[in-house]
């Protein structure tokens, strides 16, 4: 229960009762004699009865009584102001009309109300912040144990993160400074609390000062800050926990309740880039969007982010009826007013596609749907050729016949010179879009990129659970090397190119360099507590079918071209697509695939790809 008192709103109403009497007699001593004053009692009399049957109900308008003044800021400050203005305006009308009608004998002195309007304010307001400032008080006098937080990072969310600190009592945590590179804010204060230092001053500050937890709360940090930090912390056993990234904020806010332990996408997290927001509010604003594959993690993210754009309609698209709902409930309760649509199919159903792009007529589309786990299609080659392939052509040709203005394929960079029946597929998909923009003039473009850290099935899960089980963490091989993104960075980028898509680039997202997927497994183990190859034993599994130590992320021969977006690169040139040899390709594999022929699909495969090389 909070410690915060509450003071019943009715206890307010008397408080202005007499606040209201109060003001008024003070206008008519500060503005008359003391000898005057007897004079003017009858005036004096006319005016408290017509202040009081004139402000009250203008404050009630205003909604002074229902409010928490024990949370009152800047916004309730403007609000008391436009309401004592209101109220003294219309209670020197009707002063003023009676003056003029001869109604109150003797006069008045006029210059009582408008020093009556200033003592209204300052009586209004200062007895509403006189409760704010009670409340914090008794706030302050927390429960138990005082802990000190170190806070990182003096900006918005650092002083928003304070300032909770401040009013929460539950959490005992009291700020002790905050480190900030600025120069500007070196030995300022924000809220009480003093900028002490700069960020890598952060250990001897630990030396110097009590510190209990440290708050990273600079959501635009870097990983190498972050596992900086993490790292001294961890061996000094100090907990600390950290503001959500950029990425992870976007359409939310910052506030203490965001706050969480640091995670392995922190310690791999890049500064965030800008993008144009007119740029992808022109192809999202106000359209019927589509996206495949909504229940998965990338489609599911693809669908947050594209809401906060406002769509005319958003059609959420998958196979799994769970993935689904847990999406389409999530969206309806952050966007209550969105037009959002759920809708189970198969992208393989060329009629179940053709009936639901006749429903919905999308605009934009986004294909996310795939088969993505590689040792898996490598077992199941019909499955990925069905799913990956011959579904993309249903989607792609449903939205050329209905005129879709946009369609943007997820692709990967196991795409490029693909070795597995996963990338060969992605592969076929890139193609089947690119011909479809080609021969329809038409604005559908491919974005590739690389692993995204915590999407379901992937490694990060993986190790998790087997930390939790206190281990082996397996590993396929110790120079095994991956290129990794956070998913709402991933997504936010695609966001970017699918709005500079003109029609038939292929854009690739810059992934950073790649990390050593045995370091992962350690930065994850430690951020668990535990000492890897002390406390959990990692083990070497070897390389599976289908992958490769290192992902490649450019085609030899191909030459890719920086963008007007640092992160997102082109082709630089087209790719030609024989649109006649790829359809005959594309039914020759659905025939093969009905009969289950997987030899003559890697075959078919392998022909057709100029660098096809899927081994068996």
């Amino acid at each position: 229960m909070s410690s915060r008192p509450h003071v019943r709103n009715r206890f307010v109403l008397i408080g202005d009762l007499a606040l209201t009497i109060v003001s008024v007699l003070g206008s008519f001593a500060l503005r008359l004699d003391v000898s005057e004053l007897p004079f003017y009692f009858p005036a004096t009399l006319v005016m408290c009865a017509v202040a009081l049957l004139v402000k009250i109900p203008v404050y009630y308008f205003f909604g002074l009584y229902r409010r928490l003044w024990v949370y009152a800021s800047t916004n309730e400050l403007r609000l008391i102001t436009f309401a004592v203005t209101a109220a003294s305006v219309l209670t020197s009308g009707v002063m003023l009309v009676l003056i003029g009608f001869d109604l109150i004998k003797p006069g008045m002195p006029r210059s009582a109300l408008g020093i009556d309007w200033l003592i209204s304010l300052i009586l209004i307001g200062g007895s509403r912040f006189v409760l704010r400032i009670l409340a914090e008080q008794s706030s302050a006098q927390t429960n138990g144990k005082t802990r000190h937080a170190l806070i990182l990072g003096a900006g918005d969310a650092g002083a928003l993160v304070v300032r909770e600190l401040q009013k929460t009592s539950q959490l005992n945590l009291v700020p002790v400074g905050f480190l900030d590179d600025d120069p500007a804010k070196q030995n300022h204060q924000i809220y009480g609390v003093s900028v002490i230092g700069k960020i890598d001053q952060f250990e001897r500050t630990l030396d110097t000062k009590q510190v209990d937890e440290v708050i990273i709360a600079i959501p635009a940090a870097p990983g190498r800050i972050i596992r900086l930090v993490n790292d001294v912390c961890r061996k000094r056993g100090i907990p600390s926990r950290i503001i959500p990234g950029f990425y992870e904020l976007i359409g939310g806010k910052v506030s203490v309740n965001r706050l969480r332990e640091v995670d392995i996408t922190d310690l791999l997290r890049r500064e965030p880039v800008k993008i144009d927001d007119r740029l992808i509010g022109s192809i999202l604003g106000g359209r019927r969007v589509l996206v495949t594959g909504a229940g998965g993690s990338i489609g599911s993210e693809l669908c947050r982010q594209i809401a906060r754009w406002n769509p005319s309609e958003l059609v959420l698209l998958g196979h799994g009826e769970n993935s689904i709902f847990e999406s389409f409930i999530e969206l309806r309760e952050i966007f209550p007013s969105l037009d959002i649509q759920a809708v189970i199919a198969d992208v393989r159903d060329p009629n179940r596609i053709e009936k639901i792009f006749q429903q919905h007529q999308p605009q934009v589309v986004f294909h996310a749907a795939a088969h993505k786990h590689v040792p898996l299609m490598e077992a199941n080659v019909e499955e990925a050729v069905t799913n990956n392939v011959l579904g993309t052509r249903v989607v792609v040709e449903a939205a050329g016949r209905h005129r879709a203005e946009r369609l943007v394929l997820i692709s990967t960079d196991k795409a490029v010179r693909p070795v597995s029946v996963m990338g060969a597929t992605k592969r076929l998909a890139e193609m089947i879009v690119l011909d479809a923009a080609q021969r329809g003039s038409l604005a559908y473009s491919v974005v590739r990129f690389g692993n995204v850290l915590g999407s379901r099935g992937s490694v990060i899960p993986l190790f998790k659970n087997q930390i939790a089980r206190g281990g082996p963490v397996t590993v396929t091989h110790p120079d095994m090397h991956r290129y990794f993104m956070t998913i709402p960075e991933a997504v936010h980028l695609v966001l970017q190119a699918a709005a500079m898509g003109r029609g038939g680039e292929v854009f690739m997202l810059n992934m950073g360099e790649q990390v050593r997927i045995l370091d992962l497994a350690e930065d994850l183990i430690r951020l668990s507590g535990l000492e890897p190859h002390r406390d959990i034993e990692i083990q070497f599994t070897g390389v599976r079918p289908g992958e490769k130590l290192r992902e490649d992320l450019f085609e030899d021969g191909v030459d890719f071209e920086r963008t007007e977006h640092s992160e997102i690169f082109r082709m630089s040139e087209e790719e030609n697509v024989d649109g006649g040899s790829l359809a005959r390709v594309l039914d020759q594999l659905a025939d093969l695939a009905l009969h289950s022929r997987t030899d003559d699909l890697i075959q078919t495969i392998n022909h057709f790809l100029p660098s096809g090389s899927v081994q068996r």
